[in-house]
């Protein structure tokens, strides 16, 4: 396949994944993200990554944002957020972290693919990015891409979209956000 064909087929891929997230549960999870003293991301793999993205803007923003495992990952309390991504929500380790979290009263957002997870016995927030999965559920996005690269594509950006959805609602100066970028590169 060729380059400009190839690109075309995914920036199409995600557009029409995108008119399918519901503007509801997205503002519902920017309310709990606001809400939350601390904010926490689990998931595994391509997932991860997207969410690490996810994670450092809203870093940038203010947000006390802390991957599952790191280091410096502070106690979960009744006060905060675990947003976990899994496109299936049967992923063992985001699953078995979902059920920890809830021991300790914490909410619990899931952004899948699939309404009817297992992960949605842990969740109370859940957002649908509608890709193409096993199950051949409705209003799916057919993908031409490999694997779930259209959902962590789409995760990536919808975190991005959340962030500047935020950075808009608290009147944030853009240029500012300069001075929490990292500086030790």
């Amino acid at each position: 396949m060729e380059f400009n064909k190839a690109q075309n087929e995914i920036v199409s891929e995600i557009k029409q994944t995108f008119e399918n997230i519901s503007a509801d549960e997205v503002n519902a999870l920017i309310e709990a993200i606001e809400k939350a003293d601390k904010v926490f991301f689990v998931a595994v793999g391509r997932v991860l990554l997207s969410l690490k993205s996810f994670a450092k803007r809203l870093a940038h923003i203010g947000v006390d944002a802390h991957i599952v495992g790191d280091i410096t990952e502070p106690a979960i309390t009744e006060n905060d957020l675990l947003i976990v991504g899994s496109g299936s929500g049967e992923s063992s380790f985001p699953l078995i972290i979902a059920k920890k979290a809830k021991s300790f009263n914490a909410t619990v957002a899931h952004i899948g693919s699939n309404p009817n997870s297992t992960m949605s016995n842990y969740s109370d927030y859940f957002v649908r990015i509608p890709v193409q999965t096993k199950l051949g559920l409705e209003n799916e996005t057919k993908s031409v891409q490999p694997m779930t690269s259209l959902f962590e594509q789409s995760l990536l950006l919808l975190g991005d979209t959340i962030c500047l959805m935020m950075i808009d609602n608290k009147n944030i100066d853009m240029p500012s956000l300069w001075e929490f970028h990292a500086n030790l590169e």
